[in-house]
Protein backbone atom coordinates (compact mmCIF):
# COMPACT_ATOMS: atom_id res chain seq x y z
CA UNK A 1 0.00 0.00 0.00
CA UNK A 2 1.72 3.30 -0.81
CA UNK A 3 0.50 6.53 0.27
CA UNK A 4 0.10 9.64 -2.28
CA UNK A 5 0.44 13.40 -1.09
CA UNK A 6 -1.06 15.85 -2.97
CA UNK A 7 -0.71 19.74 -2.13
CA UNK A 8 -2.72 22.96 -3.03
CA UNK A 9 -1.49 26.29 -3.41
CA UNK A 10 -2.88 28.69 -1.66
CA UNK A 11 -2.47 32.56 -1.84
CA UNK A 12 -2.47 34.22 1.42
CA UNK A 13 -3.01 38.10 1.28
CA UNK A 14 -3.35 40.95 4.08
CA UNK A 15 -3.57 44.77 3.64
CA UNK A 16 -0.17 46.26 4.05
CA UNK A 17 0.64 47.66 6.79
CA UNK A 18 0.51 51.34 5.51
CA UNK A 19 -2.34 50.79 3.25
CA UNK A 20 -4.44 54.11 3.70
CA UNK A 21 -7.30 53.81 6.38
CA UNK A 22 -10.41 55.96 5.76
CA UNK A 23 -11.05 58.92 8.47
CA UNK A 24 -13.01 57.73 11.29
CA UNK A 25 -15.55 60.98 11.29
CA UNK A 26 -16.95 62.83 14.19
CA UNK A 27 -20.28 64.39 13.90
CA UNK A 28 -20.76 68.15 15.04
CA UNK A 29 -22.50 66.97 18.08
CA UNK A 30 -19.61 64.65 19.33
CA UNK A 31 -17.16 67.53 18.06
CA UNK A 32 -19.05 69.90 20.35
CA UNK A 33 -19.34 67.91 23.42
CA UNK A 34 -15.31 66.02 23.01
CA UNK A 35 -14.62 69.90 22.73
CA UNK A 36 -16.36 70.74 25.94
CA UNK A 37 -15.16 67.83 27.75
CA UNK A 38 -11.34 68.44 26.77
CA UNK A 39 -11.96 72.41 27.75
CA UNK A 40 -13.10 71.13 31.35
CA UNK A 41 -10.17 68.84 31.72
CA UNK A 42 -8.04 71.91 31.06
CA UNK A 43 -5.00 70.54 29.23
CA UNK A 44 -3.90 71.00 26.09
CA UNK A 45 -1.55 67.91 25.31
CA UNK A 46 -5.16 65.41 25.24
CA UNK A 47 -6.57 63.72 21.85
CA UNK A 48 -9.35 61.67 21.77
CA UNK A 49 -8.23 58.13 21.48
CA UNK A 50 -10.77 55.66 19.76
CA UNK A 51 -9.35 52.09 20.05
CA UNK A 52 -10.90 48.85 19.32
CA UNK A 53 -10.41 45.98 22.29
CA UNK A 54 -11.05 42.49 22.32
CA UNK A 55 -14.00 41.56 24.76
CA UNK A 56 -17.70 42.73 25.22
CA UNK A 57 -20.80 40.18 23.86
CA UNK A 58 -20.11 40.05 20.51
CA UNK A 59 -15.73 40.26 20.29
CA UNK A 60 -14.67 43.17 20.09
CA UNK A 61 -15.43 46.47 21.99
CA UNK A 62 -14.92 50.30 21.64
CA UNK A 63 -12.86 52.59 24.10
CA UNK A 64 -13.40 56.42 23.75
CA UNK A 65 -10.55 57.80 25.94
CA UNK A 66 -7.83 61.15 26.59
CA UNK A 67 -4.62 60.09 26.04
CA UNK A 68 -1.55 62.37 25.88
CA UNK A 69 0.46 59.17 24.55
CA UNK A 70 2.14 58.90 21.40
CA UNK A 71 2.03 55.35 19.84
CA UNK A 72 4.12 53.88 17.16
CA UNK A 73 1.67 54.14 14.07
CA UNK A 74 -0.74 55.98 15.55
CA UNK A 75 -3.41 57.62 12.64
CA UNK A 76 -3.74 60.80 13.69
CA UNK A 77 -6.96 62.87 12.21
CA UNK A 78 -8.60 66.75 12.93
CA UNK A 79 -12.18 66.21 12.19
CA UNK A 80 -14.19 69.61 13.17
CA UNK A 81 -10.41 70.51 14.78
CA UNK A 82 -10.66 68.20 17.48
CA UNK A 83 -7.61 65.94 17.41
CA UNK A 84 -8.73 62.30 17.59
CA UNK A 85 -5.89 59.70 17.43
CA UNK A 86 -6.37 55.80 16.43
CA UNK A 87 -3.98 53.10 16.96
CA UNK A 88 -2.50 51.24 13.92
CA UNK A 89 -4.47 47.82 15.06
CA UNK A 90 -7.88 49.37 15.67
CA UNK A 91 -7.60 51.41 12.12
CA UNK A 92 -8.38 48.84 10.09
CA UNK A 93 -11.94 47.87 12.40
CA UNK A 94 -12.68 51.85 12.41
CA UNK A 95 -12.09 53.02 8.65
CA UNK A 96 -14.84 54.76 7.57
CA UNK A 97 -16.54 54.78 10.85
CA UNK A 98 -18.61 58.01 12.03
CA UNK A 99 -18.85 58.90 16.00
CA UNK A 100 -21.83 60.75 16.85
CA UNK A 101 -22.98 61.67 20.12
CA UNK A 102 -26.96 61.78 21.43
CA UNK A 103 -28.38 63.79 24.29
CA UNK A 104 -31.70 62.80 25.19
CA UNK A 105 -34.26 62.17 27.34
CA UNK A 106 -33.62 58.21 26.38
CA UNK A 107 -30.47 57.48 25.92
CA UNK A 108 -26.80 60.20 26.40
CA UNK A 109 -23.12 59.16 24.91
CA UNK A 110 -21.28 58.75 22.19
CA UNK A 111 -22.40 56.01 19.69
CA UNK A 112 -20.10 53.97 16.55
CA UNK A 113 -21.74 53.71 13.34
CA UNK A 114 -19.08 51.28 11.79
CA UNK A 115 -19.45 50.14 8.47
CA UNK A 116 -17.13 47.03 9.04
CA UNK A 117 -18.98 45.81 11.87
CA UNK A 118 -20.97 42.59 10.42
CA UNK A 119 -22.80 42.17 13.60
CA UNK A 120 -23.25 43.76 17.09
CA UNK A 121 -25.14 42.32 20.74
CA UNK A 122 -27.72 44.18 22.44
CA UNK A 123 -26.18 46.00 24.98
CA UNK A 124 -24.95 48.30 21.51
CA UNK A 125 -21.44 48.54 23.32
CA UNK A 126 -19.30 45.40 21.57
CA UNK A 127 -19.59 44.25 17.33
CA UNK A 128 -17.99 41.43 15.58
CA UNK A 129 -15.79 42.51 12.82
Amino acid sequence: MTSTETTTPVDITTAPADAPVKDVALSEAAAVKVRALLEQEGRDDLRLRIAVQPGGCAGLQYQLFFDERSLDGDVELRPHDVPVVVDRMSAPYLSGATIDFTDTIEQQGFTIDNPNASSGCACGNSFCG
